[in-house]
């Protein structure tokens, strides 16, 4: 009996386990992982329910049964709450890649451009390889190139000045000089606060839009995306303007951005 029972919790707690250690792992792996359990339960049940040993009382076997039951219906919730959560995700991230094309293409028809070139392949997301490297690089400064740093800060001193144009050429400048930069998402919507200063509302929203896009998952994606909902308030798109601020709650919702997003809804009377 002993050994049944440290069976049942080595196959319950050996996959939380590698879970734990494997972070590519995702909800379908969870699902598949949980199905086996419950398979590997039910045939400790039924070799429980069908042997009869001297050695085991009858309130003992009654007893393991109970506990094989208790363990049978969390598995259950378990598989069913992974597959909830598995919906929504999927159901999000297509959600919010429909709205993202969608901003796309009105943004292409307001600047006059040809909207059958438009390239839809980026998909919200998408796979993220997680290494030691990357954890690392999330909560320690980014590493800059010699100079990078000084052109950057040289750029908002422009834009913070409000010599706009001037801004524009050093931004643009240093995605030339720097491709592969962790600023890259800030320089974009530091751009997009350039266009603005020109009145030109447009490019703004067509930078905050680069900027999310290409960097979804930079800590700047909160203000891009708060960027490009007022861009597109200001160009009288306002229900999209209402429906990309949404967005930047449910995707964001610890952010700061997320009150700023609400306060804006609420004055403009977002349904």
């Amino acid at each position: 009996m002993a050994k049944c029972v440290t069976l049942i919790i080595g196959l319950l707690v050996a996959p939380i386990f590698v879970f734990a250690q494997d972070n590519t792992n995702t909800l379908a792996d969870l699902r598949q992982d949980l199905n086996v359990l419950y398979v590997e339960v039910l045939k400790l049940r039924r070799e429980l329910s069908t042997t009869q040993s001297s050695s085991i009382k009858t309130n003992d076997n009654q007893s393991v049964l109970a506990r094989i039951d208790s363990m049978e219906q969390e598995l259950r919730r378990l598989t069913a709450e992974t597959e909830r959560l598995e919906f929504k995700v999927d159901r999000v991230v297509n959600d919010g890649t429909n709205r993202v094309r969608d901003l796309e293409y009105r943004l292409v028809e307001l600047e006059g451009g040809d909207v059958s070139k438009i390239d839809f392949s980026t998909t919200l997301g998408g796979d993220l390889e997680l290494t030691s490297e990357n954890t690392v690089s999330a909560t320690s400064e980014p590493e800059l190139a010699i100079g990078e740093k000084a052109d950057y800060e040289n750029a908002q001193t422009a834009l913070l000045e409000e010599r706009f144009e001037d801004s524009l050429i050093l931004l643009e400048r240093f995605l030339e000089n720097y491709p592969d930069s962790p600023l890259s998402a800030s320089v974009i919507i530091a751009k997009g606060n350039a266009y603005e200063g020109l009145g030109e509302i447009k490019k703004a929203a067509r930078a905050y839009l680069n900027s999310f896009s290409l960097y979804e998952d930079s800590s700047v994606a909160p203000e891009a995306l708060t960027l490009l909902g007022n861009a597109l308030v200001s160009l009288g798109q306002t229900d999209a303007g209402c429906q990309t601020l949404a967005q930047v709650i449910m995707r964001f919702p610890d952010s700061d951005y997320s009150l700023e997003a609400e306060e804006i809804m609420s004055e403009l009377q977002c349904p």
